[in-house]
């Protein structure tokens, strides 16, 4: 079994894993990974500390119900279509904004 380390700033941390293949996408502008059958969710909760800051308050969001009846766990593409993270299966070269990029 590989352990692949999360970064430090991860909401979620894979203990383990079995042989799924290796997905990459592009979030923020960096490119990371996550595992194919991930959900959108879980893939950048794995690269990041949040899922997107509230558009009103500034505070984080993670998701709430998890299962896509709350939408709070929307997330916009390149082209700026909102996703429901919590079931959208990450597809390689999928390219998202969280809105919480670092200043140029």
């Amino acid at each position: 079994m590989n352990h692949t380390p999360a970064p430090a700033q991860a909401q979620l941390v894979r203990l383990a894993e079995g042989d799924r293949a290796a997905v990459s996408f592009i979030l923020d502008g960096r490119p990371v990974t996550a595992l194919e059958g991930d959900t959108v969710l879980t893939a950048v909760l794995i690269n990041t500390a949040s899922l997107r800051r509230n558009e009103f308050s500034g505070q984080p969001r993670a998701g709430f119900c998890m299962m896509g009846a709350c939408q709070d766990c929307w997330i916009a593409t390149e082209s700026g279509e909102r996703l429901r993270a919590c079931s959208t299966f990450i597809r390689a070269g999928m390219q998202l904004r969280s809105g919480q990029e670092e200043p140029a």
